[in-house]
Parts: structure tokens; sequence; C-alpha cells
């Protein structure tokens, strides 16, 4: 299984940094999240692009986490040298991050 079997993902930028918005399809794949994506392993998705300390914030009441993850845009939009420096294709990355399987019994 991976994080696109139960969930959705936008992100953004601000500078250098990708601002990963993750939101869950239900209330079994909220906390199935919260407990597998952790910062950790956000941070060794990305690899060696991240440059610092992967956070989230979680909104249970929307239910989505909101990861900031430092340096995945090279320098900044502007000075970016990929070719996606605003970061918009990265949520397609984000959502290949394999999972165990989910107990469909929970939902």
């Amino acid at each position: 299984m991976i994080l696109d079997d139960i969930a959705t993902a936008r992100t953004g930028d601000k500078g250098d940094t990708l601002i990963l918005a993750l939101f869950p399809r239900d209330g079994a794949a909220y906390r199935h999240v919260t407990e597998h994506v952790t910062p950790e392993r956000i941070a060794a998705h990305f690899g060696d692009a991240v440059t610092g300390t992967v956070t989230r914030v979680e909104m249970p009441q929307l239910p989505g986490l909101v990861y900031r993850i430092p340096g995945v845009l090279g320098a900044g939009v502007t000075a970016s040298p990929t070719l996606d420096g605003h970061g918009k294709t990265l949520s397609s990355y984000a959502l290949t991050l394999p999972l165990p399987d989910l107990d469909h019994k929970e939902r």
C-alpha cells in the first residue's frame, strides 16, 4: 500500500521550503497517516534534498496534516535550478510513500 491509497495531497512553497498538506480520506486513514507518516519518514522519503528538520502540524478537525520540508525547493522559487520551483508535482511524489496495510475493519 502507498499513501495515495488513503490520502490526497497539495503542495506549495515558502522560499526553499516545501509545504505539503495531506488529507486522509476518512478517520481510520487519518489515524494511520498520523501514526506512519512521521516527519522522519517524510525526511527520509525526500532524501538529501532536505536541509533541516521536517515539522508537522496535525489538524484533526479537517482532517489534515501539514509538513514543512526545508531545502527541497533548492534556492527558492525564483532561483531554483529544478524544473518545478513551486513544488506542485512533489505532492505526487509524496503519495508514493510506502505504508503498512490499513486494517479495513477499523474503518
